[in-house]
C-alpha cells in the first residue's frame, strides 16, 4: 500500500512538474496572442477592448508583405540546398568508417552550437574576403543570403537524418542487394522511405530556422532587401504597438500549419 501512495505521488509530482514547465514556456505565446487583439495603441493592462484592426494593419505596411517574401524564398532555397548536401553527408557519416568521421559529424553539427552572431561575423568575413578574391559581386546578393542560411539549415537536417538512419535495419538492405538491386535502387525504395521522416522533419525545423533568422541576416542582407524578422526589428525602433504582436501570431499560425500538415503525412513524433 505505502509502495503504490509512492508511486502515485510521484507520477503527480512528475506531471506537476510537466505542467509548470509546460506553462512557463506557453506563457509568452499567451500573452504575444492575446496582445494581438488589444484595441489601444499603446499596449496597458487591464485592455480597453478587442478588435482585428492590427491584423488588418500588416497589410497596410508593404514592408512586411515584402518582408514575409523575402524570408519565405530564402527559407525555400536554403531549405532545398540543404537538403542536398545534408542528407548524403548523414548517409556518408552513417555508412561509412574513416578517419575524418567524427571531425565531420562536429563540423557540420557546429552551427547549432556557436552564436549566431559569431557565425553571421563569420559569414560576412568570409564572403567579403571571396568577392576581392573573385572580384565579382557577393556580399548583399541574394546567393550570398541563401549560402549563409544553408549553413544554419544543415545541421537540423543532418541531424534528424541520423537519427533516422540509426533505425534502419541494414539487413534489409543487404537482402535487396543479394536479390539483385544496385546501390540506387536499394537506396530509392529501401533506404529513402525509412528515413522520410527524419528528411521531411529536418526541411521543416530547417525551414523554420532560417525563416526566423536574424542574426545571419543583418549582417548578410543587402540594400533593398530586408527580411520579415529585420522588418520587425526596424518597426520596433521606431513604434510599438500591438502590430508586431498581431505579426507574430500570424507567423506561429503558418508554422503551426506546416506542422500539422507534414505530421499528417509523417508523424515527427518518430523523430523529434
Amino acid at each position: 500500500m505505502i509502495a503504490i501512495i509512492k508511486r502515485r505521488a510521484g507520477r503527480w509530482a512528475l506531471n506537476g512538474a510537466a505542467t509548470i514547465g509546460l506553462l512557463y514556456i506557453l506563457t509568452p505565446l499567451i500573452f504575444v496572442t492575446w496582445l494581438a487583439f488589444f484595441r489601444q495603441e499603446i499596449p496597458s493592462f487591464p485592455p480597453e477592448g478587442y478588435s482585428l484592426r492590427w491584423f488588418k494593419a500588416i497589410f497596410d505596411q508593404p514592408k512586411f508583405i515584402e518582408g514575409f517574401s523575402l524570408s519565405f524564398q530564402v527559407g525555400v532555397l536554403a531549405t532545398l540546398i540543404g537538403l542536398a548536401l545534408a542528407v548524403p553527408a548523414a548517409l556518408c557519416i552513417s555508412r561509412f568508417d574513416f578517419r575524418l568521421r567524427a571531425p565531420l559529424s562536429n563540423l557540420l553539427l557546429m552551427p547549432l552550437i556557436v552564436p549566431g552572431v559569431v557565425l553571421g561575423t563569420a559569414m560576412y568575413v568570409f564572403q567579403v574576403t571571396a568577392e576581392n578574391a573573385l572580384d565579382v559581386d557577393v556580399l548583399g546578393t541574394l546567393y550570398a543570403l541563401v549560402a549563409g542560411h544553408v549553413v544554419v539549415v544543415i545541421p537540423w537536417i543532418v541531424r534528424l537524418v541520423l537519427a533516422s538512419l540509426s533505425g534502419v535495419d541494414r539487413t534489409t538492405e543487404e537482402a535487396a542487394q543479394n536479390l539483385g538491386a544496385n546501390a540506387w535502387v536499394t537506396f530509392r525504395r529501401i533506404t529513402l522511405p525509412a528515413i522520410r521522416p527524419g528528411i521531411v522533419a529536418g526541411a521543416l525545423f530547417g525551414f523554420v530556422t532560417s525563416f526566423g533568422n536574424l542574426e545571419m541576416s543583418l549582417f548578410l542582407v543587402g540594400p533593398g532587401r530586408t527580411t520579415l524578422p529585420i522588418v520587425i526589428l526596424q518597426y520596433l525602433e521606431w513604434k510599438i504597438d500591438p502590430t508586431i504582436a498581431a505579426v507574430s501570431v500570424l507567423q506561429i499560425l503558418l508554422i503551426a500549419i506546416v506542422m500539422l500538415i507534414t505530421d499528417r503525412y509523417v508523424k515527427l513524433a518518430r523523430v523529434v
